[in-house]
């Protein structure tokens, strides 16, 4: 694992600021927040290695941001998922041919994010297996490019960190630190997309292939098209992006349709129903043992059902988004589970998104329907302050003070007043900084330094205003996060 450590401005902002996680210093003296340390140790978790499931069931983890895994059948090999690439998967295809020579003779597409569909040009080269998956595959891509959506793929890059310098990144919480080789790695068709040659819509379908019996499972969750494969004969269950070792992304901050959260937490409860004695992720290690896999499922399931259930209560009590969103807590009986700690999604996110799921944008409070433009409050906020400069002056004190999150705010008042105010960029960018090395959840890490990075960049270069900078290399609308 390449060890990260802080950037110098960072770590001595840091500091200067006494930051209200725990620090540890490396060998190189640098100050490491417990997030940090934390995202350091995951990388471990999700070294490259073939993990050996079964007796015939294997596990390439490691290899590329999806597992690729693989059942040996008594005439064949039957693939699920594929990686990001062809290049991954010609690695991945390398490390099986160290248990079996046999034929693919079918690929399975839990679902059709481009990570776990990209590389399966390479186990279909020179053959022509079997392509299952459900119908409509990759809806979620298909909506955004009808709708002429490319926003989604610079956010996306954003939460992956494609755009930081090798020593910013960790890992994205459920894989390593990949770089994609195509635009979009979660809902475009990679260069190594073979389509399907079979689909089916029904709750399940059992197919005979490769002399073995499978199921394929509809299970929406992450995704509307997603679906898990059971193995009977060995017990195994692969879950797809349903499960891994995380918080599940019940939002993902690259921006998605709302993912129906109650069907996720009954798509598990039908896995637990198969009385698994092992579970494959769609990322992240395997657990392996009946007691392990029941475990892991049922705690995943509580946890989806408790966020859901509590911003329900919540918005039928009158709650806003924000007050929902700082208000529930998961209880400590679930946050005891590593494999529920927010290294990828984000409990507040799932109550966001539940919330606009139902309701829409509108909160309930009238003040909202037509609010000011940010502008129009940032003009008012600076007069109460005393003008754009006192503005100026309480965003570095908040900064100093340890209130992050506070001099974000003001400084997205700064921008809205001057955009192309370079003051402001640089205290925007000194505060995601903070905020991302406190974070733990890896996605929104990554956004925050992606976009401190676009703010520095924007500020050397006073390249007009923020909001119409290109996208290579800017602030989004008014610099918000």
């Amino acid at each position: 694992m390449k060890i990260r450590t802080l950037s110098a401005r960072t770590a001595l902002l840091l500091l200067a600021l006494g930051a209200p996680t725990s620090a540890a210093a490396d060998t190189e003296g640098t100050s490491k927040t417990e997030a940090t340390q934390k995202l350091e140790a995951k990388s471990l978790e999700l070294r490259r290695e073939l993990v050996q499931v079964t007796p015939r069931v294997f596990t390439a983890v490691g290899f590329s941001p999806g597992n690729v895994s693989v059942i040996v059948g008594k005439t064949g090999l039957v693939v699920v998922d594929t990686g990001m690439s062809p290049s991954h998967a010609k690695e991945v295809l390398d490390a099986f041919r160290t248990i079996s020579s046999l034929p693919v003779e079918a690929i399975i597409y839990t679902h059709g994010h481009g990570d776990h569909t990209g590389g399966a040009s390479a186990f279909a080269e020179g053959a022509k297996p079997q392509v299952w998956a459900r119908s409509g595959l990759n809806a979620e891509g298909r909506a955004f490019a009808s709708a002429g959506l490319t926003i989604n793929q610079l956010r996306g890059a954003r939460q992956g960190g494609f755009r930081l310098p090798d020593e910013k990144r960790i890992n994205n919480g459920v894989a390593l630190p990949f770089r994609p080789d195509h635009a979009d790695p979660f809902g475009g068709e990679a260069s190594g997309f073979v389509e399907p040659t079979h689909t089916f819509d029904e709750q399940r379908r059992e197919i005979q292939v490769a002399g073995i019996e499978i199921h394929l499972v509809a299970a929406p969750g992450e995704t509307s098209d997603g679906l898990y494969l059971w193995f009977p004969a060995d017990r195994v269950v692969f879950t797809g992006d349903n499960f891994y070792r995380s918080w599940p992304n019940l939002y993902p901050i690259r921006g998605a349709p709302y993912r129906d959260v109650q069907a996720w937490a009954a798509s598990i409860d039908r896995m637990l129903a198969e009385n698994p004695e092992h579970v494959v992720p769609g990322h992240t290690r395997p657990l392996l043992g009946r007691d392990a896999a029941r475990e892991a499922l049922t705690a995943y399931r509580d946890a989806i059902h408790y966020v859901f259930d509590e911003t329900i209560k919540g918005m039928n009590a009158g709650l806003s988004p924000d007050q929902l969103a700082h208000e529930i807590q998961v209880p400590a009986e679930l946050r005891k589970h590593d494999f529920l700690a927010a290294y990828y999604g984000h409990p507040a996110w799932g109550v966001r998104s539940i919330f606009s799921g139902y309701l829409g944008w509108f909160d309930g409070n009238a003040t909202n329907l037509f609010p000011l433009s940010p502008a129009g409050e940032a003009r008012r906020i600076a007069q109460l302050v005393g003008g754009p400069d006192a503005l100026r002056q309480a965003a570095r004190q908040a900064l100093a003070a340890g209130d992050a999150q506070w001099a974000a705010q003001l400084a997205d008042h700064l921008l809205a007043l001057d955009e192309a105010s370079a003051a402001a960029m640089e205290i925007k960018a000194d505060a995601f900084e903070v905020l991302a090395e406190n974070l733990l959840t890896a996605t929104g890490r990554n956004y925050y330094l992606t976009q401190a990075d676009e703010l520095r960049r924007a500020a050397k270069s006073q390249a007009g205003a923020v909001g119409t900078i290109h996208v290579d290399s800017a602030a989004p609308p008014q610099g918000r996060p």
